[in-house]
């Protein structure tokens, strides 16, 4: 343990920490500006960070003089449980990888001592949370496929949402609002980092066992967060990677969500659809008994164990393409493990399971600011509703499932209202791609589709570069700040932590080169957003602009067959009215050789320095 001696050389650092008790703004900028420090070197001081980040009880002990109460002590002085979580979240360029208190490395002690004192200053320049207001609790729920015609509130009649519609009538339902991506690995990769995800060319729809592909030293918008105050969760999907490669299940998995800015995560590692069907609470199985470990792999099967390929008796639901390899509860998967039982899950029960855990969090973070990532997997392939909606759609799992995803929404509105923490909570409702109605099970999605659209008026869907593949519904609503309305101002998830940096008073220093702050538009306060946005799916793409929507020419088939879906990729340019041609119908580049060159360079001068795969 940092010993009482060690401390006394950093005696000034905790004196500073007492003597900004006597102002209350005055200690949010100080500890704020001191919290960061402490994470941006946290690696070269880590006896100090530990003691800075332990339970107050350690830090009585290592300082003589009194301890300030603990409703004063910063997020980053709080209980055993959250500084075991914390993690730093970025690392300047040129930080050494070892610190010694003695000799040459003692400057750096110095240099940390008058970074934290300087904070004292009037004129502090250091990174401040404002109180108050511009700090509300922050909701993101990202369903999964869901498309922009798969609501009511975007015009279904064929299905009803009554809490989606709540959303939309409460706050601002945005007409052009995007996911950066027509898959589900590159769109989530972008929301959390505010990165294109074109950018890693490991952004792509990932194997159950892949590493994680954020890496822990970038900027991330659970980590801004972080730094601004807030205790951060993630419930759900998460489909980005976990571990490094090569994955013992049974152990903790690191890194993951815990190490790029999440104090808590409750996950799958991937999709339901894929190995391993557990989850993973802080990185560790949840449930999972250390006398039945599980095994996974994604190269070939293990010895005796049954498949959906070679034997279809045991299936409850049927591959229509692929998904035809280790079965659990009935359903045959992507991969193949084994073991593991007791921490199985039950495909009909996720959805109540997640949204206990959502609910849970909240509680546990009512009193302070929280962020929590609520990762909906409706309405993804298996589909598999809980027996409280099945058939109550009348379209068949899929619809049966978007309506236990707005069950999911209401629930998490009734628990907001029973906290009295609606005026107070800024949700973002928005889908992680377009929609999919076969995407690997034969359950009647297709035959009961009915009149129903899930795209909507929009040409295309999931995997395409058309604008149903990447325009989602997308909705915000803050009672009491957002005034009920509908916008066309131009918006995507990758600008989330631009715009929530500014909400809640911070400077974005590196990283999230590409998100930019909309954030007048996502409250509903300005009519304008971005003026173009790169659009992705399976690596290639397209770009558009408040008017026109240019896909550059695009080798492969123009219709992905197994989903049924136009790709959007053809040998010749493709340039679109959006304003007069929302289908995509009239292909106007022949017409307009000008406008097609303005788009290339545009797109060109985007892309500059990356190249697609």
């Amino acid at each position: 343990m940092w010993s009482v001696e060690n401390s006394n050389r950093h005696i000034a650092i905790f004196q500073s920490v007492e003597l900004l008790r006597e102002s209350r703004t005055m200690e949010y900028r100080c500890l704020l500006g001191a919290r960061n420090f402490f994470r941006k070197v946290k690696p070269t001081l880590s006896p100090l960070a530990t003691s800075m980040e332990s339970h107050p009880i350690r830090l009585r002990n290592l300082h003589p003089l009194r301890f300030p109460k603990r409703e004063t002590i910063p997020r980053c002085l709080s209980t055993p449980e959250r500084s075991t979580r914390r993690r730093c979240n970025t690392l300047p360029a040129g930080t050494p990888q070892s610190f010694n208190y003695k000799g040459e490395n003692m400057k750096s002690t110095i240099t940390l001592m008058v970074g934290l004192l300087a904070c004292l200053l009037p004129s502090s320049s250091v990174l401040a949370a404002t109180p108050g207001p511009s700090r509300p609790n922050i909701i993101v729920i990202l369903m999964d496929d869901l498309g922009y015609g798969d609501t009511s509130a975007y015009g279904a009649t064929t299905i009803q949402t009554p809490n989606m519609d709540r959303l939309a009538a409460e706050g601002v339902r945005f007409t052009q609002g995007y996911a950066t991506s027509a898959t589900c690995t590159p769109s989530r990769y972008a929301l959390l980092t505010g990165r294109y995800p074109w950018k890693n060319q490991n952004a792509h729809i990932l194997p159950g066992d892949a590493p994680l592909i954020i890496d822990p030293g970038m900027t991330t918008l659970p980590g801004m967060l972080k730094l601004a105050g807030y205790h951060t969760g993630a419930v759900g999907k998460w489909h980005l990677g976990m571990g490094n490669g090569n994955v013992n299940w049974n152990l903790t998995v690191s890194p993951g969500a815990n190490q790029v800015g999440f104090d808590y995560s409750f996950l799958l590692a991937a999709t339901q659809d894929r190995v391993p069907t557990v989850i993973l609470e802080n990185g560790r199985i949840a449930g999972l008994e250390p006398e039945d470990p599980i095994e996974v792999s994604y190269k070939k099967n293990f010895p005796g164990l049954p498949t959906g390929r070679a034997n279809p008796e045991l299936l409850k639901m049927h591959p229509s393409h692929g998904h035809d390899m280790s079965i659990h509860n009935g359903i045959s998967r992507i991969g193949y493990q084994r073991g593991g039982k007791a921490a199985l899950w039950v495909d009909e029960d996720l959805a109540d399971v997640f949204t206990s855990k959502a609910k849970q969090f909240i509680n546990e973070h009512k009193d302070a600011p929280f962020f929590l990532y609520f990762a909906l997997h409706e309405p993804h392939v298996p589909r598999t509703p809980n027996a409280r909606f099945v058939g109550k759609s009348g379209m068949g799992p899929r619809g049966d499932a978007i309506l236990e995803g707005d069950w999911c929404v209401g629930e998490i509105l009734a628990e907001l209202q029973l906290l009295k923490l609606d005026q107070n909570t800024l949700i973002i409702f928005t889908s992680d791609n377009g929609p999919v109605v076969d995407d690997g099970y034969k359950d009647e999605a297709v035959e009961k589709l009915g009149k129903h659209t899930p795209a909507g008026m929009l040409r295309g869907g999931k995997y395409s570069l058309f604008d149903g593949g990447t325009r989602v519904p997308f909705i915000v609503r803050w009672p009491g700040t957002v005034k009920p309305g509908v916008s066309d101002a131009l918006v995507c998830q990758m600008d989330f932590l631009a715009s929530f940096a500014t909400l809640t008073g911070q400077t974005i220093t590196q990283g999230a080169e590409d998100s930019q702050d909309v954030l007048p538009a996502l409250l509903g306060k300005s009519p304008h957003g971005r003026d173009e946005l790169v659009l992705e799916a399976s690596g290639n793409t397209a770009i558009r602009t408040t008017q026109w929507f240019f896909i550059p020419p695009h080798p492969g088939k123009p219709v992905q067959s197994d989903v049924n879906i136009e790709t959007g990729l053809l040998m010749t340019d493709q340039l679109y009215s959006l304003s007069s041609d929302l289908s995509q119908k009239k292909n106007l580049a022949g017409e307009n050789p000008e406008i097609v060159a303005q788009m290339k360079a545009r797109l060109k001068k985007a892309k500059e320095g990356f190249q697609e795969p």
